[in-house]
């Protein structure tokens, strides 16, 4: 019965008209906060930006509530996606504190997924100092995302495209970005399955750049305030308490790791003796228009003029310049035509490609795996050096001392060009990022940063994954992995039963590449 009342509904589910969107600017920093003396004295240089990599789950998760604690003047948020789980409730309960102190909070959270949070949204935004907006919302259906479909089928076009960004910038002078989402596996918290994932903290000259980003997101016709898309008679008062009573059980994270696998203390232990241990370099940023359709519209050259300024297209002009290695993580890769052609030209020019992904046993989008496998042999064909990360060999490492249990699944989102050259961001390697999601992530010239990646790349690629080889042209593929008794080879899919290779078959003929 639900599901006809929600059919019944489609072609009713419009925006509402005339929202109100009052625009609003970020505040600059200054030395007049305490992270603004501390980013001052750290910088030797106004023209670069210090980073720190947060590989570390319990380390990333500490840098952002301390970064919270802390603020005094503004804290802004943009995030894919915000869990009604220990983590979500930690981190909106510390903005909530952060508000009560007079800092000003604006959030800025896509509608996917917010179904399970948004009595949480409600409370938060129902405190004093805090604006919390919805990027392309469902303004029907919302109890449940398949009714949300539903009620938005007419308009699926629009509710199809997703922002898939992660920002967080605290005083106008330190920011963290990267893949992580705001959920308990991405901090490797929760007791089935985990993210390996990746974060880089900023501070410096490209602070203002990714202030503008936010700016320009927030104040887009996209951006629709929560009290807009969800009224309600409820009192502040009672959305108030109820918001109280939710968050107010969460379990406490774990201490932060004393040193990280790259040698990194606390973020908070830094902040606390006044000034930051980082590498500085120049960097730059990139974001997708919150507004375009990628891939559509005016053209430059022989590129469609979104391409060129999306950050996709900033990826692949990096990656095409390499003159001897590139070197990817992502947890999703189709590479698609043009991504093919890439690489044949990288090979044909004698570049090293080296490609980190998720193996069957450790994807949770068994659908885009059939869309990588699709592609396994030609990359491999080229000299491509293909490796999926395997969640038994992740438990089994020693030395991955950042993941301790359940099934461990890559998510990280970066690349290392010529040891000198690197990408942190959000964006996946396949359709999707491409053509429906908008992304983000930041550019950096810095060989030692680069060393610091690689290593990172280098634990989980030597350590936790199979290498993958092309036994004969055309045939069968070999998995193979070093154990204490020398080399092992799986001639099919490993770490899965038979069962589960079989359904995938079975689910192939949907795995449409222009829909993964």
């Amino acid at each position: 019965m639900p599901l006809l009342v929600a059919v019944g509904l489609v072609g009713c589910a419009n925006l509402p008209d005339g929202i109100a969107r009052p625009a609003s600017q970020a505040l600059a920093g200054s030395e007049g906060t305490m992270l603004g003396r501390i980013a001052a004295v750290s910088a030797p240089d106004l023209e670069l930006t210090g980073l720190r990599l947060l590989p570390g789950g319990a380390n990333a998760l500490d840098a952002r509530l301390a970064l919270l604690r802390l603020a005094e003047q503004s804290v802004d948020l943009q995030y894919y996606l915000i869990e009604d789980d220990d983590t979500g409730r930690q981190l909106l309960r510390a903005l909530r504190d952060a508000a009560r102190r007079g800092v000003r909070v604006r959030l800025l959270v896509d509608d996917l997924f917010t179904a399970s949070t948004e009595p949480l949204l409600q409370g938060l935004a129902a405190h004093d100092e805090v604006e919390l907006r919805l990027f392309n919302p469902f303004p029907a259906c919302r109890d449940h995302l398949l009714s949300r479909f539903i009620c938005s089928a007419m308009d699926f076009g629009r509710v199809n495209r997703r922002m898939h960004n992660k920002l967080f910038v605290v005083d106008g002078v330190m920011a963290v970005t990267g893949g992580r989402n705001i959920a308990d596996e991405y901090f490797m918290r929760h007791g089935q399955s985990n993210f390996v994932d990746l974060d880089v903290f900023i501070i410096g000259a490209l602070l203002p750049k990714l202030q503008a980003m936010f700016d320009s997101y927030w104040n887009s016709p996209q951006a629709v305030p929560l009290q807009a898309i969800v009224p309600t008679t409820l009192s502040t008062q009672y959305l108030r308490r109820r918001f109280e009573e939710a968050t107010g059980g969460a379990a406490e994270p774990e201490p932060p790791v004393a040193v990280d696998v790259l040698g990194y203390g606390p973020l908070a232990d830094d902040l606390g003796a006044g000034r930051l241990g980082l590498v500085w370099a120049f960097a730059t940023a990139y974001a997708d228009p919150p507004e375009r359709l990628k891939g559509r519209g005016a053209s430059y050259g022989q590129l469609p003029l979104e391409d060129v300024e999306s950050v996709r297209y900033s990826v692949r002009d990096m990656i095409r310049g390499a003159r001897s290695e590139v070197v990817v993580s992502t947890p999703y890769l189709i590479p698609g035509e043009r991504g093919m052609a890439m690489l044949t030209d990288l090979r044909q020019r004698g570049v090293s490609v080296k490609l980190l992904t998720n193996s069957l046993a450790a994807t949770d989008e068994p659908l885009v795996h059939l869309g990588y496998r699709r592609y396994r042999e030609a990359m491999l064909g080229l000299g491509v050096q293909l490796y999926e990360l395997s969640p038994v060999r992740m438990q089994r490492s020693s030395r991955l001392g950042y993941f301790r249990s359940g099934i461990g699944r890559l998510h990280a989102k970066s690349a290392v060009v010529d040891r000198s050259r690197v990408f942190i961001g959000s964006m996946n390697f396949d359709p999707r990022s491409e053509t429906h999601n908008t992304e983000m992530g930041v550019f950096i010239e810095s060989a030692p940063l680069a060393r610091e990646l690689l290593r990172l790349m280098d634990l989980d690629r030597l350590q936790a994954a199979y290498r993958l080889r092309l036994v004969k042209p055309g045939g069968q593929l070999q998995w193979l992995a070093n154990d204490d008794d020398g080399v092992v080879a799986f001639d099919s899919e490993p770490d899965v039963e038979w069962w589960y290779r079989l359904w995938l078959e079975l689910l192939s003929p949907l795995a449409m590449e222009e829909l993964l």
